[in-house]
């Protein structure tokens, strides 16, 4: 698919194959996305553990369950946990961004020199950072950042997913990560029992509520030729819901074993 139109067709996918499992290359490209990701300081506090759900003991994944997420976390072959690694940047401290100097990606035209990032920006910038009560927001803003495009990639595949909140305690208890790994969400992989569409796309509030021109109250103005060309390249699709909805939903339920 064509960006506009991927970004487009994403939903929150909550009906899967259960029994379809998820090639092993698929989930290697979604991590291979997260990878790649713009990270600030070049810090890559992304973490993620790959767990398949029939490697869950039941108990296990019966505590995991709550009323929100409980089906799709069920139906879901793949369970992609993320994390942020918190105690990354001192940890390594200046290593990553002297990688950055050495490929000739920050340059001396902007002050940088491995000299720079020993001297001043590590010891004056980065350390600071790590104890600025921000600093968790700040690290799991670029962890989205990374995630978002992992999810894409699903997409990208063929595959459906869908971000739910997981337990985090029971989790550590069965994959062990580092005690300064900060939960963030899991990602729930499968291939995708509902239609493309999946009953159109979600309800949002207006555009000119949520985004702003110059100072907050000064709305940024949604020009009409804009979104007739973004319907056009299908990132704006037919809204929710769409005709023949709740008989899919009564389908799935019925295929799934479900409560109508």
């Amino acid at each position: 698919m064509e960006y506009q139109e991927l970004i487009g067709t994403r939903r929150s996918i909550r009906f899967f194959d259960p029994k379809r499992p998820v090639e092993r290359d698929k989930i290697q490209k979604i991590l291979e996305a997260c990878l790649i990701a713009s990270c600030a300081v070049n810090a890559h506090w992304l973490h993620a553990i790959v767990v398949n759900r029939d490697d869950i003991p039941k108990a296990e994944l019966e505590k995991l369950k709550n009323p929100v997420q409980a089906v799709v976390i069920e139906l879901a072959p793949v369970h992609i946990y993320f994390y942020a690694d918190l105690g990354v940047v001192n940890r390594v401290k200046g290593a990553r961004l002297r990688q950055l100097v050495d490929a000739n990606i920050v340059a001396s035209t902007h002050g940088w020199s491995t000299k720079f990032v020993d001297e001043v920006v590590y010891p004056m910038i980065l350390k600071p950072m790590t104890e600025s009560p921000q600093y968790p927001t700040m690290a799991a803003f670029d962890c989205g950042v990374a995630a978002c495009q992992g999810l894409l990639m699903a997409f990208e595949q063929g595959l459906g997913a869908c971000l739910t909140a997981f337990n985090a305690p029971i989790i550590a208890a069965i994959t062990k990560p580092p005690a300064d790994w900060f939960p963030l969400y899991q990602l729930n992989i499968g291939y995708s029992l509902e239609s493309r569409e999946a009953g159109g796309q979600r309800p949002r509030p207006a555009f000119e509520e949520q985004y702003f021109l110059g100072k907050y109250g000064n709305p940024f103005r949604r020009d009409p030729k804009v979104v007739e060309e973004l319907k056009k390249s299908r990132m704006l699709q037919a809204p929710a819901p769409l005709p023949g909805r709740k008989e899919e939903l009564r389908r799935l339920a019925r295929q799934l074993n479900l409560p109508e």
